[in-house]
């Protein structure tokens, strides 16, 4: 989805020894759902590649209503779209048209340009649908930063899943628990889905520098100290911890090795440099990004 003004954001610095800092991001009412976003942040710029994170939802729309994300463009960055509940129709101008359900994976990557739309699907417009889930981007190393843009689809049954009788994991991205995901990363990176009933507990392990937990549902417990859902939580490198969920709760885990350098984020672009996105800018204006065929709407640029 297009990047919205920064929202403003709460931190923490606990006194549990495995947690940096506890990033609460604010909720934007967008009408029939609720955005939240953890990064960035004035506190922390990055985890590991992951230099936005959005919390779509939970909501509800009426008969009729749903998403409309008009055609807009990214430059610098994969951007990845992951379901709890919903769906939402992926259009880009590599001419692909898809649509992601709970447990997928949508995982388009931009680098030197790509224009996409997000739309709730036709069929479900007609009955009311649900939104709840995850939208992230992951900056691109700087020698890839203009690679040819690619859009790449993961079904929830081609990812690995590991279950008990308390929780179910998902792997997404990268490897954890001997499993690693078919999911295709430009760096060393790590993305997790628990489901975990009450009671339940999971090891996070420091097999990647940097790490956070984000609790969506429920509410955990990490060495004696509580933590509920809208929380961004940021792991001390090194600290192997134990998560137990106090009720039922959803989490997901996010990380990687640390990115070569600092990016410039403006609406919708990722860059390691100022004049590449001052010519992003300008390219969109001016028209030279591909289309997206079928649509005939865009986003302008904003004002500054």
């Amino acid at each position: 989805m297009t990047q919205q003004a920064p929202d403003e954001t709460y931190f923490a610095h606990p006194d549990n020894a495995s947690i940096e800092t506890v990033i609460i991001p604010r909720a934007r009412d967008l009408g029939s759902f609720e955005v939240r976003r953890a990064l960035p942040s004035t506190e922390k710029q990055m985890i590991g590649p992951f230099v936005f994170f959005d919390q779509v939802g939970p909501g509800e729309f009426i008969t009729g209503e749903g998403v409309d994300v008009r055609p807009h463009p990214h430059i610098g960055l994969s951007t990845v779209t992951y379901l709890f509940d919903g769906e939402i129709t992926h259009k880009d101008s590599l001419g692909y048209d898809q649509v992601i359900r709970p447990g997928d994976i949508n995982w388009m990557t931009a680098g030197k340009g790509i224009v996409h739309s997000e739309r709730t699907p036709q069929e479900l417009r007609a009955k009311g649908s649900k939104l709840f889930g995850n939208q992230l981007w992951v900056a691109l190393p700087k020698q890839l930063e203009e690679t040819d843009p690619e859009f790449l689809h993961t079904g929830k049954n081609e990812l690995p899943i590991i279950t008990d009788n308390d929780k179910t994991v998902r792997l997404v991205t990268g490897s954890i628990y001997g499993e690693t995901s078919p999911v295709k990363t430009f760096t060393d990176m790590i993305y997790v889905d628990y489901a975990m009933n009450e009671g339940a507990k999971v090891p996070i392990p420091v097999d990647y520098e940097e790490r956070g937990i984000y609790v969506f549902e429920g509410e955990i417990d990490i060495a004696g100290d509580s933590f509920e859902a809208g929380q961004l939580l940021v792991l001390r490198p090194g600290d192997e911890i134990t998560i137990t969920a106090k009720r039922p709760s959803r989490i997901v885990l996010l990380g990687g090795e640390p990115m070569d350098g600092p990016r410039y984020l403006w609406w919708n672009f990722v860059s390691s440099s100022k004049e590449r996105m001052e010519q992003a800018k300008h390219d969109w204006k001016a028209g030279k990004f591909d289309q997206v065929l079928g649509e005939t709407e865009f986003i302008p640029l904003p004002e500054e």
